[in-house]
């Protein structure tokens, strides 16, 4: 009997030891997991969920898109883009348009219709096509924009019902945090996000 519990209080030892091992195993793989997952989040690519209709058809109130931040580290933003950025009047909010207008160009809004004129003479100015937007849309209020080499024009595609370039004006590319690259809900619309070709 006394060599039985002898045999026993020798096995509680290892059991300890084991149950710390796997502890520590587990506490490595979390901790893997983070360094691998935090620089993606902060650096790479962060979920975003749109909230409201200013960006209707093609972005609906609570869709949940993941923005890719690393794009613009490389080249420069496109007009077409949808774009997730800091509110210039309030930069702890964050705002999801379209870019419109590039850097150095000219827009104006006329007739319903966005007319773009490049800085340079030799591009002659545009009607911009946008399919996206129901055909019987209309951009309003008629004005111009003249845009500096840092800024750009963005609109909702919900032109009767969003707070963008026409209310507060031209926004500065510091303030743009990356463009919007996928959809990961909902699952009927589960994928990369198309860009329009002007």
């Amino acid at each position: 009997m006394a060599e039985e519990n002898k045999v026993l209080s020798e096995e509680k030892p290892k059991e300890k030891t084991t149950a710390w091992r796997e502890i520590w195993e587990f506490g490595k793989v979390i901790l893997l997991a983070l360094v691998i997952a935090l620089p993606i989040r902060y650096f790479i690519a962060q979920p975003f969920i749109v909230k409201g209709q200013s960006m209707e058809p093609s972005f609906e109130d609570r869709e949940y898109l993941v923005i890719d931040e690393l794009t613009y580290q490389f080249r420069e933003p496109q007009r077409g883009e949808v774009v997730v950025f800091r509110y210039p009047n309030n930069p702890k909010e964050f705002f999801i348009k379209r870019i419109i207008g590039m850097p150095g160009e000219t827009i104006v809004i006329k007739n319903g219709q966005i007319l773009i004129k490049s800085g340079s003479e030799a591009n002659e100015p545009f009607f911009l096509q946008e399919d996206y937007l129901p055909s019987d849309l209309k951009t309003f209020p008629e004005k111009e924009y003249v845009l500096d080499k840092v800024q750009y024009l963005v609109l909702g595609d919900n032109r009767r019902n969003s707070s963008d370039s026409r209310s507060w004006g031209p926004l500065d590319k510091k303030f743009i945090t990356g463009r919007a690259f996928f959809r990961a809900w909902p699952p009927s619309k589960f994928g990369l996000i198309p860009e329009p070709v002007y």
